[in-house]
């Protein structure tokens, strides 16, 4: 496959190394090549079986408008523009795209909302609370790996409200625990990323599995089907 890479960051760079190991060619384009999404016209897009994206949350809302409005492929690991999801999905859909997006491309972090949303059922009067732990220069708190665990708790558990504590920390790619406390006992689970490949693969695997495919998913869709 030919991918395009949006973002030069640390994560751009280390899904391009996975890609490559992959077997992939790779062309990776960084924000001075991109200003509003100006590199991406169709003829440049046309030679791209899928385009992944780990940019900001505004230039990923932009890099996005102009690769599905061209029937595009696109994985999209940047978090904080999700505001703008339903906007994304009616674009991929009426242009015959297709965008799938996470926030959390780990295969961890998968199981993790899986064990969580069946620790919400299983521990019902328990009170739940996150706290999130990432690099000094993420730029949303809390995390989308955050909210979406608060989001799994509180639908799996009817009324209850669970609070995210944020903190950055210097190059810390990303820590989350689960804190579930009661009068008589406490339950944690977490999850620790070691570095940035983690989140690499799952964002190429998902480019594997886009390619040729036209509709929009999260990632939490379909990550137990990837090869």
């Amino acid at each position: 496959m030919l991918l395009l890479i949006l973002g030069r960051g640390k994560t751009g760079t280390q899904v391009a190394h996975v890609a490559r190991e992959r077997g992939h060619s790779v062309r990776v384009v960084g924000e001075e090549e991109n200003r509003g999404a100006a590199a991406l016209t169709a003829p440049f897009l046309a030679g791209f079986e899928a385009v992944i994206d780990f940019t900001t949350p505004q230039a990923a809302v932009q890099n996005m408008r102009a690769c599905l409005a061209n029937g595009a492929r696109v994985v999209v690991g940047t978090t904080g523009w999700y505001a703008q999801l339903r906007d994304m999905r009616d674009l991929a859909l009426r242009k015959g795209g297709a965008l799938l997006y996470s926030t959390n491309f780990s295969v961890g972090v998968q199981a993790l909302f899986r064990v969580a949303r069946e620790l919400a059922l299983a521990a019902p009067g328990y009170q739940f609370h996150i706290t999130e732990t990432h690099h000094a220069t993420k730029l949303d708190a809390p995390s989308g790996t955050a909210l979406s665990l608060q989001r799994i708790l509180e639908s799996a558990s009817p009324g209850l409200k669970v609070e995210i504590a944020s903190k950055r920390e210097g190059e810390a790619p990303g820590l989350h625990l689960i804190e579930a406390r009661s009068g008589n006992d406490s339950i944690t689970l977490a999850h620790e990323a070691f570095s940035r490949r983690a989140f690499a693969e799952g964002a190429v695997r998902a480019a594997e599995w886009i390619a040729g495919r036209s509709g929009c998913w999260d990632f939490e869709e379909i990550f137990s089907g990837l090869k």
